[in-house]
């Protein structure tokens, strides 16, 4: 005779409880995140792209304070303008004058301060260029010299020595002249863009 086969028995059917257990708790909590950070990433898919601000006027900065110290003249409009910022910016160091000068009080918080403003005006200077703002890219390329003359200031570097290179550089082409420098410059540098 055969046996009779047996049925599994039916697993009772969960009510849910209007109280959520711990267990449902922990599983939600761990649910939040990813249903979150994909929320996120179709939102920032789904949001469109505004449109580029026009540029709004840049006022030269002018510290009211420094003008009680020796002004700043320029002998003309030319490269020779940079000798005699490079003379005032120096000048200023010396003096020390923090309450009134903005290149003292700059030079006086250190060189990496100094060399983090030459970084914040370049990257402004480039914004301005890449938006095809001239007269903003003009303004914000004087702010981005002035810096460059404090950097030269803080590291004792004087402009005739830069201008002995630059002459040194002429008509030397620019990847030959790349070619030609220590590799120890490379490795410090850490990058394989030099060649």
């Amino acid at each position: 005779m055969a046996k009779p086969v047996k049925k599994p028995k039916a697993k009772p059917k969960k009510i849910p409880s209007a109280e959520p257990t711990a267990r449902s708790k922990a599983k939600a909590r761990k649910a939040a995140p990813k249903k979150a950070k994909k929320k996120a990433r179709k939102m920032a898919v789904a949001l469109p792209i505004p449109p580029v601000l026009p540029a709004v006027p840049v006022r030269p900065r002018v510290d009211p304070a420094a003008t009680a110290l020796t002004p700043f003249a320029a002998p003309a409009a030319d490269a020779s303008i940079l000798d005699a910022l490079w003379r005032t910016v120096e000048a200023r160091r010396h003096s020390g004058d923090v309450e009134h000068s903005h290149s003292a009080r700059l030079l006086a918080r250190g060189t990496p301060k100094v060399a983090q403003k030459l970084g914040e005006e370049a990257v402004e200077c480039v914004i301005e260029a890449t938006l095809g703002n001239r007269t903003a890219t003009m303004l914000e390329s004087a702010d981005l010299l002035y810096h460059l003359v404090v950097v030269w200031v803080d590291a004792g570097i004087r402009p005739e020595e830069v201008w002995s290179e630059l002459a040194r550089r002429q008509g030397i082409s620019g990847i030959a002249e790349k070619a030609a420098r220590p590799k120890g410059i490379i490795r410090a540098a850490q990058t394989t863009k030099l060649p």
